[in-house]
């Protein structure tokens, strides 16, 4: 394959453009934030993203270069189908699902971050430990989509795969950093465009192709493989389920989409912002799966890719670049490879961000540092956007498996993170003890349960279970939402038993050693309860968000957006006088 430089040169215009939005969103929102609260518009962006950019930053979030190229790859592949593409579903109602129930108990209590209602409920130390996999979740993420744009990449223009990924990774970085949430934020709108134009331009000359049938013949009659909408057997009906959970469910406890929820400038504009996002979800789905549909209809003999076809060659999870590249022409198969490079730095910046905010403040500020000065959180905040940038691009150079990698710790965001959100939003008297417990069974059951992308072999072996051709163990059994549901119910059971066991005298309140039943005016408690401690407090949503000005414990989880409401009674009108 020869050397495109048309190809290396689009790319770099493309670059530069995406690095020039990014510092000029750094530039016109570099005063956003009182003196005392940079960081905090760093993260959340001074809380006044609109409709239109917030929309446009959810969706981006979510269509990244897995969303796309996954999706075609799933259309693509015989034994799968359409029937197996699930993301696009399965992440449109967990947007919706986050926007109805999650959206708004989030922001009208004015967090920063998806860790803060954790630590405020069960303390430092179990906020530290649902760190741990939202972290791998977004670290994971990033490496395997920089992993994924190098191979693309090297795929059409054939240029090395790690200069690739180390630029992109490099121009992801350097926005993030100077920029924050208003750079990821106005760069996805430029990328989320790209992907929608650049997609939608290849579709038509790629569906043009004389080596193409029909795709409404090969979506139901077998042609050159088995038709492309795809069939669910009634032995996988519940690996289907299971992995249908997993998307819509554990796609909602993700600092990622938090990040968007809590800097929206209202609870209300927080819930609409999911459902836009949910239907843009949908739309930026269809060139993939119509681009996986041509896939699955053309006729590979036919063209310069030639035999076998990609599937046989084992490449078809890059079918994508390869129906760009070979059944569009030259300058339409530019405009695509743009369309999938913004698909991926559109999702890795998210991920960077969300790592080092959580970090910086759960971890740093809240853990260690509950003095810490703003320049001090927003100094710390940069470090770690270099650092954690610099590690996603270690592992997509150096790691063999990190798709295994990124799917194991998204199961742990779902068995673990999603159902302790559950506790700590819905269910009331839940407390340290329950919550440490959920998280070891629901991590013992997912670990057990094996992991063929890591070659990690089962430890329990579920009904229905089989060994493929690689001898490797796979699970029809849903034991990921099992696992889900025992964390969930373990947190909930050894809570109530634990208050039971303090509170009634079975135990001795000094065997309250995580302060979580009967020590509930130590000092960490003494915190948790001044947090929002007004019982006249109602939630305006509409109201103004306030600057934040302390960055103490007590106060760094405070509802801004109450403080305007006044109770009427002549009571405390009396006392408001004195």
């Amino acid at each position: 394959m020869a050397f495109h430089v048309e190809g290396l040169v689009a790319i770099v215009v493309f670059y530069l453009a995406i690095l020039a939005v990014g510092i000029w969103a750094a530039w016109k929102t570099k005063n956003t934030g009182s003196e005392g609260d940079r960081s905090e518009a760093i993260i959340v962006g001074g809380r006044d993203i609109g409709l239109l950019v917030g929309g446009f930053t959810m969706t981006a979030t979510w269509v990244g270069g897995g969303y796309i190229n996954g999706t075609a790859e799933a259309v693509y592949v015989p034994d799968y189908g359409l029937a197996w593409a699930q993301a696009p579903i399965g992440y449109s109602l967990s947007l919706i699902l986050g926007g109805l129930f999650f959206a708004k108990p989030m922001r009208s209590k004015g967090y920063v971050t998806m860790l803060d209602p954790f630590q405020q409920l069960y303390g430092k130390r179990m906020g530290g430990l649902l760190f741990i996999p939202a972290l791998m979740g977004e670290m994971f993420w990033a490496a395997a989509i920089f992993s994924a744009l190098g191979a693309t990449i090297s795929v059409i223009i054939d240029i090395n795969v790690n200069i690739s990924v180390i630029v992109s990774a490099l121009i992801d970085t350097m926005y993030t950093l100077v920029g924050g949430l208003y750079s990821v934020a106005y760069t996805d709108v430029v990328q989320l465009f790209c992907i929608f134009l650049g997609l939608w331009i290849s579709v038509p000359f790629a569906m043009s192709h004389p080596a193409v049938t029909d795709i409404g013949l090969t979506a139901v009659h077998q042609v050159y493989q088995a038709p492309w909408l795809g069939s669910i057997n009634s032995l996988d009906i519940y690996t289907w389920l299971d992995n249908f959970f997993l998307l819509t469910l554990g796609g909602i406890p993700w600092q990622a989409y938090f990040q968007r929820v809590l800097s929206s400038s209202s609870a209300t504009y927080a819930q609409v912002l999911s459902f836009l996002a949910a239907f843009g979800c949908l739309v930026m789905a269809i060139p993939a799966v119509l681009i996986g549909a041509i896939g699955a209809s053309t006729a590979w003999n036919q063209t310069d890719y030639g035999v076998p076809d990609p599937k046989s060659k084992r490449e078809a999870d890059m079918i994508l670049p390869i129906v760009l590249q070979y059944l569009c022409p030259v300058y339409i198969s530019f405009f695509g490879l743009g369309a999938v490079s913004a698909a991926v730095m559109s999702s890795a910046d998210s991920s960077i961000l969300s790592a080092s905010s959580m970090f910086a403040r759960n971890i740093y500020q809240l853990s260690f540092r509950q003095n810490a000065s703003d320049r001090e959180i927003v100094w710390v905040m940069r470090i770690t956007v270099l650092l954690f940038g610099a590690s996603a691009t270690a592992m997509a150079l150096l790691a063999s498996s990190v798709y295994g990698l990124w799917y194991l710790s998204s199961d742990l965001v779902y068995i673990i993170i999603f159902p302790q959100l559950l506790c700590v939003l819905f269910i009331k008297g839940t407390n340290t003890y329950g919550a440490i417990a959920g998280y070891l069974f629901g991590l013992v059951l997912r670990i057990t349960g094996g992991e063929p992308y890591l070659y990690l072999q089962p430890l329990i072996f579920y009904p229905g279970w089989y060994q493929d051709d690689n001898n490797l163990y796979i699970q029809r059994f849903p034991f990921k939402t099992l696992a889900m549901l025992t964390s969930f119910f373990t947190n909930v059971i050894v809570s109530y038993l634990a208050k039971y066991l303090f509170e009634s005298g079975t135990l001795p309140p000094k065997l309250d050693f995580l302060d979580a039943v009967v020590a509930r005016y130590s000092r960490e408690h003494m915190d948790k309860a001044t947090l929002v401690k007004s019982d006249n407090i109602v939630l305006n949503e509409l109201a103004p968000v306030n600057p934040r000005h302390s960055l103490t414990l007590s106060s760094t989880f405070t509802n801004k957006e109450a403080f305007n409401y006044v109770d009427s009674s002549p009571e405390l009108s009396n006392t408001e006088d004195n």
